[in-house]
């Protein structure tokens, strides 16, 4: 503070009539332009100092705002403009299962019935889970799949043994790509809808039908165009699924057993699809009752609670570690694997796994996959299927086997693509 007081006993002012470019100006001062300039650690602790200054000053009467205006992301002038690592955190397969059958099935840790268990859904709950992480889609694209989209229509609670789709609207940055299901997720998605989904469309169908103008009213899907026709605002429209908004998505309904039924897959209550702070609030249960559980016998926790995002890192280290793990064989000689990554990149890049990972996650760039490389060493020919036990029954479990193989035979891009 001493220090930003004489640069603004320079500019002719004094701390409290600071305006944005002053603060500008000091910022490029202690970063750039003075003979020693501070680094980006720093500079994020000064610029907290200043931060909190300000903020103090406000609560106390001394200004009526802060001088930096708030950008996108709660950044403002002060804020250090470097780009941080991202945030990696992934389910080890016991951690999956607990947070999967304890926290959101409603089961104690031995497996069975939790007394305690309030949960309405536990069913729902879990197949959002199944889906994300043997997918990897974000949670606004595994949250707002549509019936059709699975290959299951109006009055039928019957899955197709896979899926293949494409999300656009609800990707990051509207970025197309395909997205496979394996069998074992589509049979936990079939449960919910035969146990508990009917029970949601029963209970919504009247009051939907009240609001039938403000809804999308489904007349007909075309299966192979991947096309829907129906009524919007009085107005006969068509759109294509993969194009869908989330919003639009929310108010699609079509007639079911029941009367009106919406056509997303995951429904709350009311009948529609839960928003954002819906599965937050079962994300947060489930993290409460997996540390109300907790024993010497459980899964050990991370000290913050588990994000929806997790499962997609957990989905693209399990797939990562098993191409590599199919690329290296039984070879035990690190020195050996290395020298066979180098070979293996320069040529066959089609095939190579980082690149197959990145497809399937949706990245921009490759460059952001890279991330997801260090990761990788402790798990490394660690399981014989990277997925076994992880869905389904121990008889019947999906492997990363399946969902490896559709990847690399579905995707076909030419390198120029990336």
């Amino acid at each position: 503070m001493l220090r930003f007081n004489g640069h603004q006993a320079g500019r002719g002012r004094d701390v409290l009539s600071a305006t944005e470019a002053d603060l500008v100006a000091y910022k490029r001062l202690r970063t750039r332009d003075q003979k020693m300039p501070v680094g980006s650690s720093t500079w994020s602790k000064e610029s907290s100092v200043l931060d909190r200054f300000f903020t103090f000053a406000v609560d106390q009467g001394h200004l009526e705002r802060r001088p930096m205006r708030v950008a996108a992301r709660g950044r403002n002038a002060l804020s250090p403009r470097t780009r941080r690592g991202m945030d990696i955190r992934h389910l080890s397969l016991e951690q999956y299962r607990y947070f999967r059958d304890v926290g959101l099935g409603g089961q104690g840790p031995d497996s069975g019935l939790n007394p305690s268990f309030r949960g309405r859904s536990p069913h729902r709950d879990r197949a959002g889970a199944d889906l994300a992480v043997c997918s990897g889609m974000r949670w606004q694209e595994w949250a707002t799949v549509l019936l059709p989209e699975l290959g299951m229509g109006s009055g039928t609670c019957t899955c197709a043994e896979e899926a293949d789709f494409r999300v656009q609207a609800c990707a990051k940055y509207g970025k197309e790509r395909a997205i496979f299901i394996p069998e074992q997720a589509m049979r936990s998605v079939e449960t919910y809808c035969l146990l508990e989904r009917p029970e949601f469309t029963a209970a919504a169908a009247r009051s939907l039908e009240r609001r039938h103008r403000d809804l999308f009213v489904v007349s007909r899907v075309e299966v192979e165009t991947g096309r829907v026709h129906g009524v919007l605002d009085g107005v006969q429209r068509v759109f294509s699924m993969k194009a869908m908004p989330p919003r639009l998505r929310r108010i699609t309904v079509w007639e079911g057993e029941f009367g009106l039924e919406a056509v997303a897959v995951f429904l709350c209550r009311g009948g529609l699809m839960p928003g954002a702070d819906s599965w937050k609030r079962y994300r947060h249960a489930a993290w409460r009752r997996m540390v109300a559980l907790q024993s010497a016998t459980t899964p050990r926790l991370p000290a913050k609670r588990w994000r929806w995002h997790d499962l997609r890192h957990t989905y693209a280290l399990q797939l990562l570690t098993y191409l590599e793990q199919q690329m290296d064989g039984a070879e035990p000689d690190p020195v050996a694997r290395r020298r066979r990554h180098r070979s293996y990149l320069s040529g066959h890049i089609r095939y190579n796994p980082l690149l197959i990972v990145s497809r399937r996650l949706g990245h921009s760039s490759p460059e952001t996959t890279y991330a997801y490389l260090e990761y990788t060493d402790d798990l490394l020919h660690e399981f014989d299927e990277a997925f076994a036990g992880w869905l389904g029954d121990p008889e019947g479990e999906a492997t990363y086997a399946q969902i490896a193989a559709r990847a690399c035979g579905v995707e076909s891009s030419p390198v120029g693509a990336f």
